[in-house]
């Protein structure tokens, strides 16, 4: 056995004692992140990170007509919601159009609940009777007339109430709304409401009093439109191109007549020239033009493409 020396055991324990006090290399060592010891990396421009965008599709003709009517259908103008819903009644068995025009008859502007019943009459909605009769109940005896006309249009005898009463001054039911108006001791009033002229509109829609009002002695323009209207049924292919001219004639009176015996022809060949007057400046054109793209659009879809 070794004996060691006693002064060379001390040194090594204290050697010994030393390596066990120091810190390992590890943990001298500072702990790196991961993300940091990597190299920053630019950011990326606008190219690398923008994906390649899709051209917009411009919306189609109809979108851009019912955008038209519903944005007249809201306006604060009583003349332009008048003229969106009047102009409603050229899109028959079209729920949509039924909707818009049942709820103008809470308007509370008389011309827009009169304009609502001769459109819902005019696009034949038997759906709409019972709010309709309802209607003829209204105070204002232009829209009650509208009501009564439109239920007559729908073969509901109910519309003859009215009339009645316009003659004797008291209604069938003894139940009298028009007995009690002012309307039926002021024969002008009166002329008013039951005004309809040549050009075709609906009776009591509010449009025709308005085109009245507006037309000028020695003005040609009711007789034009008036034959517009006529040559809506008119079955020479040729009448079409005729009516689209008319279309563009400086007189607005014209121009309503004629994209509605468009939409009343029913020939989609005339849609693109129909569409040019969606911006139109005169709001009976405009909500007209898209009434008659939304009706000749239909028709074009529900005929079967021709073979080649």
């Amino acid at each position: 056995m070794i004996v060691l020396p006693r002064s060379l055991f001390v040194l090594i324990a204290s050697g010994l004692l030393l390596i066990e006090q120091q810190p390992s290399r590890n943990s001298e060592m500072p702990q790196i992140n991961p993300q940091e010891s990597s190299p920053k990396k630019e950011p990326a421009t606008s190219s690398e990170t923008s994906a390649p965008k899709r051209p917009e599709k411009l919306p189609t003709i109809e979108q851009q007509a019912w955008s038209i009517l519903e944005a007249g259908a809201k306006s604060e103008k009583i003349r332009d919601r008048a003229a969106a819903t009047h102009v409603l009644g050229l899109l028959p068995n079209d729920r949509r159009a039924r909707k818009m025009a049942e709820a103008a008859l809470a308007d509370n502007a008389p011309e827009v609940r009169s304009a609502s019943a001769a459109a819902l009459g005019e696009m034949r909605s038997r759906n709409s009777i019972p709010k309709l009769k309802s209607a003829t109940d209204d105070k204002d005896p232009s829209v009650a007339l509208a009501a009564a006309h439109a239920l007559l249009q729908l073969k509901d005898n109910s519309g003859y109430d009215l009339y009645y009463e316009v003659l004797t001054g008291e209604r069938k039911t003894g139940k009298s709304v028009l007995a009690q108006a002012a309307v039926l001791k002021d024969p002008k009033k009166l002329a008013e409401i039951g005004f309809q002229q040549g050009l075709g509109f609906i009776p009591f829609a509010g449009m025709g009093w308005k085109a009245f009002k507006t037309i000028k002695k020695g003005d040609s323009s009711p007789a034009r439109a008036a034959a517009a209207t006529v040559l809506s049924k008119d079955p020479d292919p040729r009448t079409t191109e005729a009516l689209a001219n008319a279309a563009g004639d400086k007189n607005w009176i014209i121009r309503e007549a004629a994209l509605e015996a468009l939409s009343r022809r029913g020939d989609p060949s005339a849609l693109n020239t129909v569409g040019l007057y969606l911006s139109d400046q005169e709001g009976e054109v405009k909500y007209t033009a898209a009434a008659t793209a939304l009706r000749l659009a239909a028709i074009r879809q529900s005929r079967p493409s021709k073979q080649k």
